[in-house]
């Protein structure tokens, strides 16, 4: 496999040696202050892990696919698991903290999704502390600590599970599972969710490098209901380096029928792989998936970024679920953990270029809540199937009642349906369509025919809606919703002509007749009302790009400059992201870059500038910015155009003149600039 002389160096290790600020794979926190502090996350598309400010500690263990009540908007929330990598460290029979330690640095490892926690403590240790929520075992985490002694001490580590507010019913346990060649220690938690509805189980054991027989004496210390551990001393000559590993799983009764003795087997099985070979299966899945990156031939912040925003969907997502992505991913409970439009529209579309299996897995979220989606358009007086704004893993409407997204923003219907036919232009993938993407399609389209008002030709309107800009509520003929609308009903019957079956003749006649509304000078109007207030979002130049409902350049360039300069400040990073694009494919690099910046730059927050939904915002990580950022980067400054012949390359420019942005492998049939495909493997520069 060859690659381009940057790609070599961005993966060569010895760029691990250079300092933080020269490394596009590291993010440093060198200087952190508790009351500023908001953390990064290592997760593996099923667990999250939130980084805290204290030593040695996490702030949330995140499940994914399990949601109960618990007092949160009257609707189910996703569930906090134990923290079951915390540890405790005794420094010659003292519990050290924040105040007693020095040089604390955290860096993650994007590359290898390690969060690693250095300090020293006085002048008698050296600590080194990494994390990592294993990509190979998807409910399993690992953490490695190495001591190094300045001076002759004694140290008490200890493995801590605590169980977090939510959980009831908690139990503690304590076991040994002892064979000649091994002993194997089990510490384990199991509660209940704040319902009752699920069992949640973490169990820890350590891995130590002695021989067995010759391993540290175990204590267990079962303090209260909420909190036990697990420790051992170890006396330390001055220049002695100490290495041992902590390894864990946590899992609910939503991903298995017996959470408890799973999470034991699952935890016996980690620890008797041992650390390296840990290790090297972790490692070698986040190789398969930075097999797809993208190289910036420019500043080293600026790949950073990309680095960044591609680590944390990567991170957020997996192969072979069932499940998707919400807005915050794994990193908190931000929005409860839902999934909205913020998946379709924003975080899928980089994920189907550059691994378009983790697509896949977002899409069958949907096709597996089809039914529901049905009953949702009934319970609505509408046919076909009517996708909830916030949905879980039941398919029903899960928005707080307040809020009035969850009756009227109706695009979100147009969204999965869009999603499914992106899906399949990428990969032609037949079997795929016939059984998931058409089902979809279908009845997304059919809901739409029974949605708008038939008020007689040019007049199907779609009235009583809440579209991309939320700030505008129960408006008419909105310009995205519409627009999604027509796009839909387009796809659905071109699906079914691929299918070799008759589309519905009424579908083409309703996407006919669905108005987009104008000012009078010509500029697209975002709805019936609108009378050019600021806007939370770039709802009409949506229509440009990713729809394709507006495709005539002078068109594009009217709406973008009408509505750029409304844009609000405090508005999500997305928009911004939308009109990078549009300025990339006009040409206007300079423009781009700026609002490639905008999109992402301010929004970023201490001391990892992890991602905030908006400037100065404080509910980070805004995996719906992350998706939005990448897609300005790949379809904007890259130029990748998802086509019915699959993808191709528009012409665009990028910002510095001998600037070179290089993208994965994807198959792309623009015979300009040096096409490629997966079987090549060879990676596509933007060289115009």
């Amino acid at each position: 496999m060859k690659y381009p002389v940057i790609i070599l160096l961005l993966l060569t290790s010895t760029l691990r040696s250079q300092a933080h600020t020269e490394n596009p794979w590291h993010i440093t926190a060198d200087n952190i202050d508790p009351n500023h502090y908001y953390g990064i996350t290592v997760a593996n598309g099923m667990i999250g892990l939130v980084s805290s400010a204290e030593p040695m500690k996490v702030k949330d263990v995140v499940l994914n696919g399990a949601y109960d009540n618990y007092q949160r908007g009257r609707v189910s929330n996703i569930l906090k698991g134990f923290n079951f990598v915390n540890m405790n460290l005794d420094v010659d029979g003292r519990r050290i903290g924040r105040r007693d330690i020095s040089n604390y640095r955290q860096t993650l490892d994007m590359r290898q999704a390690e969060l690693t926690t250095t300090f020293a403590v006085g002048d008698k240790i050296m600590v080194s502390h990494s994390v990592m929520a294993l990509r190979h075992l998807p409910y399993c985490a690992l953490s490695i600590v190495e001591i190094k002694a300045l001076k002759d001490v004694t140290i008490t580590p200890a493995s801590v599970i605590e169980a977090p507010d939510i959980l009831q019913d908690v139990r503690n346990l304590y076991a040994q599972i002892d064979r000649p060649h091994v002993l194997i220690p089990l510490l384990t938690s199991v509660g209940k969710s704040p319902t009752g509805k699920y069992t949640v189980a973490a169990s820890t054991s350590f891995i130590f490098e002695e021989p067995h027989g010759s391993e540290p004496a175990l204590i267990h210390e079962d303090w209260d209901y909420n909190m036990h551990l697990l420790k051992f001393s170890k006396k330390l000559k001055a220049g002695e380096t100490y290495r041992f590993a902590v390894v864990g799983s946590v899992i609910s009764s939503a991903h298995t029928v017996d959470a408890h003795n799973e999470a034991e087997r699952l935890t016996i099985y980690a620890a008797l792989e041992r650390t390296e070979r840990l290790l090297k299966r972790h490692r070698a899945e986040w190789d398969k998936l930075w097999a797809s990156n993208i190289a910036i031939d420019g500043p080293v912040a600026d790949q950073r970024a990309v680095n960044s925003a591609m680590y944390h969907l990567y991170s957020f997502a997996r192969e072979g679920t069932a499940l998707s992505l919400s807005p915050m991913g794994l990193s908190g409970l931000g929005y409860n953990g839902h999934v909205f439009w913020d998946t379709e529209l924003w975080m899928y579309p980089p994920l189907l270029v550059l691994h378009p299996e983790i697509a896949r897995s977002l899409l069958e979220f949907r096709y597996q809540l089809l039914d529901a989606a049905k009953q949702n358009a009934f319970s609505h007086g509408y046919q076909g199937a009517m996708y909830p704004w916030e949905s879980t893993t039941t398919g029903q409407e899960e928005t707080p009642v307040w809020a009035l997204t969850g009756p009227f923003q109706h695009h979100i219907t147009g969204c999965v349906g869009w999603a499914a036919w992106q899906y399949y232009l990428v990969t032609k993938d037949k079997t795929w369509l016939r059984d998931r993407g058409w089902p979809i399609l279908k009845e997304v389209a059919d809901f739409w025919a029974s949605r708008v008002e038939r008020n007689g030709p040019g007049h199907y309107d779609i009235n009583n809606v809440i579209g991309a800009n939320e700030w505008q509520e129960n408006i008419d003929n909105n310009a995205f919703t519409n627009g999604m609308a027509i796009t839909v009903l387009g796809y659905a019957t071109e699906a079914a002509r691929e299918m070799g079956l008759e589309p519905n003749p009424d579908w083409a006649l309703v996407a006919a007749n669905i108005p987009i509304l104008k000012f009078p000078d010509g500029t697209t109007r975002e709805n019936a009302t609108y009378d050019g207030v600021t806007i939370k979002q770039a709802d009409v130049n949506l229509l440009s790009y990713p729809l394709k409902v507006v495709t005539d350049p002078a068109q594009v360039r009217k709406d973008l400059d009408y509505y750029e300069p409304r844009m609000a400040s405090d508005g999500p990073a997305m928009g911004n992201a939308i009109l990078c694009v549009l300025a990339a494919r006009d040409g206007n690099a300079a423009r781009a870059y700026d609002l490639w910046t905008k999109s992402y730059k301010p929004n970023e927050v201490p001391p990892f500038g992890v991602l905030s939904e908006t400037a100065g915002g404080t509910n980070p990580y805004f995996a719906t910015g992350a998706g939005g950022f990448l897609q300005a980067t790949i379809m904007g400054f890259g130029g990748l155009d998802i086509t019915p012949e699959g993808i191709s390359q528009l012409k665009t420019k990028l910002p510095r003149s001998g600037s070179v942005l290089r993208l994965p492998s994807v198959l792309v049939s623009r015979k300009k600039c040096t096409p490629f495909n997966r079987k090549s493997r060879h990676r596509l520069k933007t060289c115009f």
